[in-house]
């Protein structure tokens, strides 16, 4: 890379709080320049994978931000093999989209085999993991998306972890002030993961009105949101998917 240039990155985007954290670190370097976003998207439920949210509020984010989206398309009850085939797929495609990228960045906080992880399977592509976050305390990150305005809500909930009762909950001070000891204020071991409608770089915010709670199995539970209907138009129904996201234990180290 041309040291009179600034750094072309993709973000690894999940629509939740971590992600819209790193975005809002990572941006404000003044030798960066975001060109895209990066999600998984579970085939045929359209829908986040991991955090089960309708793709139509994925791209209301993707608006909000004024960033490109690329999808990593991957089928339910994925395989860390077809993960990986389905990631660097979509990194040429964006690759292509996009002309010069430099890296990926990353909002995983301190577990070390997901950044290993991700590390190794960039390798050889010519693109650098980022993680502007790791290593931060993640009751200091918790703080600062509260402090800087960050409204996002719990939409997926690990019960062996975390009791089902917060599923739905905004997360807010209250929700930090409730977690049983040992539950990281940030969920990065997969207690909990969240939708933003508001952070920093957002141009609106991203309305929505909460849905049906659903267990799928005997792990998780997820919160339906259901994306704002324009004037006019009736809202959008649940539907018997609702919920409806690739396993956390299937894949582990998806975006976050």
């Amino acid at each position: 890379m041309s040291s009179d240039r600034r750094r072309r990155l993709l973000v690894s985007w999940s629509g939740g709080k971590d992600s819209a954290l790193a975005l809002a670190a990572i941006a404000a370097e003044p030798d960066v320049a975001i060109v895209g976003l990066l999600t998984s998207v579970t085939i045929g439920y359209d829908r986040v994978s991991i955090h089960g949210v309708r793709r139509q509020l994925l791209e209301a984010q993707a608006e909000a931000l004024r960033l490109p989206l690329t999808e990593i398309l991957i089928e339910p009850e994925c395989t860390n093999e077809a993960y990986e085939v389905a990631f660097l797929d979509a990194t040429k495609r964006a690759c292509v989209r996009y002309g010069d990228v430099d890296g990926i960045v990353f909002g995983d906080l301190f577990l070390e085999d997901v950044r290993r992880y991700r590390e190794r399977l960039l390798a050889g592509t010519g693109l650098a993991a980022v993680f502007p976050l790791w290593g931060e305390p993640t009751d200091v990150l918790a703080d600062r998306c509260l402090s800087s305005g960050i409204e996002a809500r719990l939409v997926c909930v690990d019960t062996t972890q975390l009791p089902g009762s917060f599923i739905g909950r905004a997360y807010d001070r209250a929700l930090l002030a409730d977690l049983p000891p040992g539950v990281d204020p940030c969920g990065e071991r997969g207690e909990f993961h969240t939708f933003v409608s508001w952070a920093a770089g957002f141009d609106d915010r991203v309305t929505y009105s909460v849905g049906e709670v659903v267990s799928r199995g005997d792990r998780f539970v997820y919160c339906d949101l259901l994306p704002a209907a324009p004037k006019g138009v009736r809202p959008v129904a649940p539907h018997p998917e609702a919920g409806e996201a690739t396993p956390p234990s299937a894949v582990v180290p998806l975006p976050r």
